[in-house]
C-alpha cells in the first residue's frame, strides 16, 4: 500500500510539472509554445545553461554553466525586474539555474519546461 502511495505521489509531482504553466516558487514554468510565441517579439533575456554547451534556441543572449551564474553575473542583466528565461537540454539544469535566479533578487524569472528537447518537438 506504502509502495503505491509513493508511486501515485511521484506521478502527481511529473503531471504538476508537465502542466506548465504553474509557479513554482518564485519562478514561473514556461511551456515550449509559449516561448516560441515570445520569441516572436523578443523583449526578455534568453540564458542557455546547459552544461556541455550544445546547440542553442535562436535568440539566445547568453551560455553560463548552471552551477556557474553567481559567479558570471555580469553576463547577466543588471535589472533585477528582467524577463529571463532559462533553459537547458531538459529541464534539470535549468531548475537549479531559475532557483539560483531568484535568490540573486531576479523578480522575472521563467524555466523552460521540457528544455531544449520540449522546444525542438514543436511543430514549425
Amino acid at each position: 500500500m506504502k509502495t503505491n502511495i509513493k508511486k501515485l505521489t511521484g506521478i502527481v509531482a511529473i503531471i504538476a510539472i508537465l502542466a506548465a504553466p504553474v509557479l513554482a516558487g518564485e519562478y514561473r514554468l514556461l511551456r515550449p509554445a509559449e516561448l516560441k510565441n515570445m520569441l516572436k517579439n523578443k523583449d526578455f533575456f534568453l540564458l542557455d545553461v546547459h552544461v556541455p554547451e550544445l546547440s542553442h534556441i535562436p535568440g539566445t543572449d547568453a551560455f553560463i554553466d548552471y552551477r556557474k551564474i553567481r559567479q558570471n553575473s555580469r553576463q547577466l542583466p543588471s535589472e533585477k525586474n528582467t524577463r529571463i528565461v532559462v533553459y537547458c537540454l531538459g529541464g534539470g539544469m535549468s531548475f537549479t539555474a531559475a532557483r539560483e535566479l531568484v535568490e540573486m533578487g531576479y523578480t522575472h524569472v521563467y524555466d523552460l519546461a521540457g528544455g531544449t528537447l520540449a522546444y525542438h518537438r514543436l511543430p514549425d
